[in-house]
């Protein structure tokens, strides 16, 4: 089976069912990554080598066993399709994001508090409407870029090796990825190569953004305030995607009882659920742009 309808298979496996219920990879890996951090990370005194070690010994061999089962006879291009289906997130983005929006529109503030609650680290009960919207908003738009784009090119880049080593880097990433007295060494490894992961999967969203959406607005949003933000690969793809929706995200966030200061981003309308809704839409345009262009590019070059 080509490129494109591996990944054109797997978009749809995953829009019919979802993340699977039981037995998600993710979980078992989970278990591994905790057990390789007990071992490296002892009360908190790992080192930045250790937890290289700690993610070469929990990503490489899974990645390897991969390649090795994509190259099998009869069944490899079936594991492949299943690879890139277990690393995406589209459908379950929808399933947390449409109940906020609807739990705004019908007035029940407290209801998309909690469903808000699920998906973001931010404290939910003390927001209002609109930031219970920007909140659902930013998720959308960044999530995108981790959760489905990122996971569509390393596919297309490297098959099931590469989507497997992406998701599983992304995995250690926010297990470890932390700047507190716990992780500061431990967890440099993985958010530097999740970062490295991430650097063009995220400036491809933001393209994406920009060409589906308000494509002026997007690009100016993108240049002037991207570099504002602390992540370097959500910057570019919350500010374009801001940009393109015409809202207005980012302010002030309370995590833990402690307000923060973040950039504002966009420009435009403030977050309401219709910019959830349209976030969704974006998104599930970006997916349709890809999954076409490389379909075209496998029949132009196949």
């Amino acid at each position: 089976m080509s490129l494109g309808l591996s990944m054109l298979a797997a978009v749809l496996l995953d829009a019919l069912c979802g993340e699977p219920r039981r037995y998600h990879p993710l979980v078992g890996f989970g278990r591994l990554a905790n057990a390789l951090e007990a071992w490296g990370n002892r009360e908190g005194s790992g080192r930045r080598w250790q937890g290289l070690m700690a993610w070469a010994l929990a990503v490489l061999p899974l990645t390897l066993l991969a390649a090795l089962l994509a190259s099998l006879p009869l069944i490899g291009g079936l594991l492949e399709i299943l690879a890139l289906y277990a690393a995406l997130g589209l459908r379950s983005l929808h399933e947390h994001a449409r109940p906020i929006a609807a739990a705004l529109r019908a007035g029940d503030l407290p209801a998309a508090q909690q469903a808000l609650s699920m998906i973001v680290s931010r404290d939910t009960q003390v927001l209002d409407a609109e930031g219970v919207a920007r909140g659902a908003t930013e998720s959308v738009l960044e999530n995108s870029s981790d959760a489905v784009f990122a996971a569509l090119f390393w596919f297309a880049l490297a098959g099931a090796p590469g989507v497997v080593l992406y998701r599983l880097a992304n995995t250690l990433d926010a297990m470890w990825g932390y700047r507190t007295a716990r992780f500061e060494r431990f967890g440099w490894a993985a958010a530097r190569l999740d970062d490295l992961l991430n650097y063009l999967p995220a400036r491809l969203t933001a393209l994406s953004w920009a060409l589906l959406g308000q494509t002026h607005q997007a690009l100016n949003c993108w240049r002037r305030q991207a570099g504002q933000c602390a992540s370097p690969n959500g910057g570019p793809v919350m500010a374009a995607g801001a940009g393109a929706l015409g809202v207005q995200l980012g302010g002030a966030a309370c995590y833990h009882g402690q307000w923060q200061a973040r950039p504002v981003l966009g420009c435009g309308q403030p977050a309401s659920a219709q910019s959830i809704e349209a976030a969704l839409a974006l998104l599930r345009r970006g997916v349709l742009l890809w999954l076409l262009l490389i379909l075209l590019g496998g029949w132009l070059y196949g």
